[in-house]
């Protein structure tokens, strides 16, 4: 049998945990509604065993964007956010588990980007022990508030 490389894959060619729960995150953030096109997605588990999704976009029932109001008007990305309508990923993912009475306590939060600062903070509030991101997110605030919280950050890439 043929070996293949690529990063987070183990020696017997099938993929790492980590990576397993980066590319499910990186299907649910397919499923965003954001109008700017930063799609995101957020994947909750808890000893290998899928929790709780989300992707960035409207609430339910709040009809999709056609244009981002940030985007049009020239505002970098982590900034302007209360401009926009749309939840973040990881927020979703917390509001999906909270909808159906599931524990995040000491999960770990597989998630495409690195979290900003607001979502840190749920993270911690919610128990979320490690998040394993795929990008950074331009937010100073987010490394702090993991450190305070004892949330373990890992950039996979």
């Amino acid at each position: 049998m043929s070996q293949f490389k690529r990063e987070g894959v183990t020696g017997t060619g099938r993929p790492s945990w980590d990576q397993h729960w980066m590319d499910a995150a990186t299907l649910a953030a397919q499923m965003s509604t954001c109008a700017s096109g930063r799609k995101v997605g957020a994947v909750f588990v808890r000893e290998d065993r899928l929790l709780a999704t989300g992707f960035n976009g409207v609430p339910s029932g709040y009809p999709h964007p056609e244009t981002c109001p940030r985007r049009d008007a020239g505002i970098p990305s982590g900034q302007g956010l209360e401009l926009c309508v749309c939840a973040h990923a990881e927020a979703n993912g917390v509001a999906n588990a909270a909808r159906h009475g599931v524990s995040l306590q000491g999960a770990t939060v597989y998630v495409t980007c690195q979290p900003c600062a607001s979502c840190m903070g749920a993270l911690a509030n919610v128990g979320v022990k490690r998040v394993v991101f795929g990008g950074p997110y331009p937010d100073d605030r987010s490394q702090s508030i993991a450190d305070h919280g004892g949330i373990a950050l890992v950039c996979l890439t």
